[in-house]
């Protein structure tokens, strides 16, 4: 079975970047590790010489009343939706920086703006392989668009067994899928956060739930006299919970629409040197 050079260069596109199949399963790992050995070292809590070392989930104390003397104790005690909010957390911080990564190269080498500038001026004057040169030197997604519009541009300007109507329909469809093969890359696991600003907030409401429960089980428990430790505890997970959550999804959301933004630039740049193109065609050919 044959495949295209566009179908192939659609499909290493579509690989790049992180494998979230493979990466949010190592990200849970963590952030269990980081839930059961950091947040709940023994050092975090009150009398931590009887609690030993390690873990307080694996002290032998573990299921009488411990009290944190730090912020990473209290953390601890918002009980077991904790460590999948903390893999929420740190998806996104590593789903970010893959993005960024990946954004900043598809915005190629120098400014983005002079060179839709210079590729303009010289697509005025139809300098086209001059044009080329300055794609080969941006190397970015907007000059591999431009770059795969010029080489039609050239091939298209010599042909002659197509009119003019049917070179320009030719022109913008080269420009159309090489566009299309570039935004696979860009807009891979933008899902992700999208995702995650929703669903942290819900998983955190989660934990908000089951701690109004635990508080008010023990409010009914204790008879005319509520346990008072066991109601503040109920009522600290489910803040806990809230807490986290919703940090975890404004972090998703801002970080998800700016991204979201810098792709819509990226696009914009593209179809503005489009235009160029075209209009540089009709003129001169």
């Amino acid at each position: 079975m044959n495949v295209s050079k566009n179908d192939e260069q659609l499909v290493a596109r579509k690989a790049g970047g992180l494998n979230p199949a493979l990466i949010i399963p190592i990200l849970f790992v963590i952030g269990v590790c980081i839930y059961l050995f950091v947040l709940g070292n023994p050092g975090n809590f009150k009398d931590a010489e009887k609690l030993g070392s390690g873990s307080v989930a694996f002290s032998s104390v573990e299921g009488k009343d411990i009290h944190p003397e730090s912020f990473l104790g209290i953390i601890y005690k918002g009980g077991v939706i904790v460590p999948i909010l903390i893999t929420f957390m740190i998806t996104v911080i590593v789903f970010s920086f893959e993005r960024y990564f990946v954004l900043s190269k598809a915005a190629g080498k120098g400014n983005l703006d002079n060179f839709v500038v210079q590729v303009r001026s010289l697509l005025n004057q139809n300098k086209i392989d001059e044009a080329l040169e300055e794609c080969d030197r941006q190397q970015g997604s907007v000059g591999n668009v431009v770059k795969e519009g010029l080489t039609t541009y050239k091939a298209l300007s010599h042909d002659t067994t197509l009119n003019k109507e049917q070179k320009m329909v030719a022109l913008n469809k080269a420009i159309e899928e090489a566009t299309t093969l570039e935004m696979p890359m860009l807009e891979k696991n933008m899902m992700i956060l999208s995702t995650l600003g929703t669903v942290a907030t819900l998983v955190a409401l989660l934990g908000t739930v089951i701690g109004m429960i635990k508080a008010f089980f023990a409010l009914g428990s204790g008879g005319g006299t509520p346990d008072a430790a066991a109601l503040s505890t109920g009522i600290s997970e489910a803040l806990i919970n809230t807490a986290l959550g919703i940090g975890t999804s404004a972090i998703a959301i801002i970080l998800y629409n700016f991204f979201t933004s810098k792709i819509d630039g990226l696009t914009y740049k593209i179809d503005e040197i489009a235009m160029s193109i075209q209009q540089s065609f009709a003129e001169f050919n």
